[in-house]
């Protein structure tokens, strides 16, 4: 990359797209502390060595207002121009700048390490409900679908009928012999 060939609204389309990450009410003019961090660590600003994540929240801190919780791309730049000296040593500050400037271009916030839905055949075989047993067999129909609430409650049965009951002809019967 030549020196000097990144543009200020390059840079400011990134923070733009890693000012609105995982914010609804975000318009994309601020930043937060978290999403500033996310950016250093996705651009490899931290390197782990020379930049780590406490050196980015302490620069955060600085630029800041004290009482805000948010910065602007104004001291986004300054904070990076603080930034750029201790990530490439050994460089002049503008060309450190640049070098810097050029990690964030065309970069934007990756959905790394979201939760998957789990597809292993131990999962499949204990939801499957044509092996279930018991009681908790009652509680879904054939297709496999859960009856709610009628599959959970114990509905007694008004009918009249006494099972077990033994003993010739019916109970009307044996009340009108007595």
């Amino acid at each position: 990359m030549a020196e000097g060939s990144v543009s200020v609204a390059e840079v400011e389309a990134s923070f733009q797209k890693f000012a609105v990450h995982g914010d609804t009410k975000a318009t994309g003019k601020e930043m937060n502390g978290k999403n500033f961090v996310k950016l250093c660590k996705e651009c490899h600003i931290i390197d782990g060595k020379n930049v780590t994540t406490t050196d980015v929240d302490i620069v955060f801190s600085k630029v800041k207002a004290k009482s805000a919780r948010v910065i602007t791309f104004e001291q986004f730049t300054q904070a990076l121009t603080e930034l750029a000296p201790k990530r490439f040593k050994g460089k002049s500050k503008e060309e450190a700048l640049q070098q810097l400037y050029g990690l964030i271009v065309g970069k934007e916030p990756a959905n790394i390490g979201i939760t998957k839905v789990a597809k292993a055949a131990a999962v499949d075989r204990l939801t499957d409900t044509t092996k279930y047993t018991g009681s908790h067999k009652e509680r879904f129909d054939e297709s496999g679908k859960g009856k709610g609430k009628s599959g959970r409650e114990d509905i007694p049965d008004t009918s009249g009928y006494v099972s077990a009951y033994k003993g010739s002809g019916t109970y009307d019967e044996k009340v009108k012999e007595a």
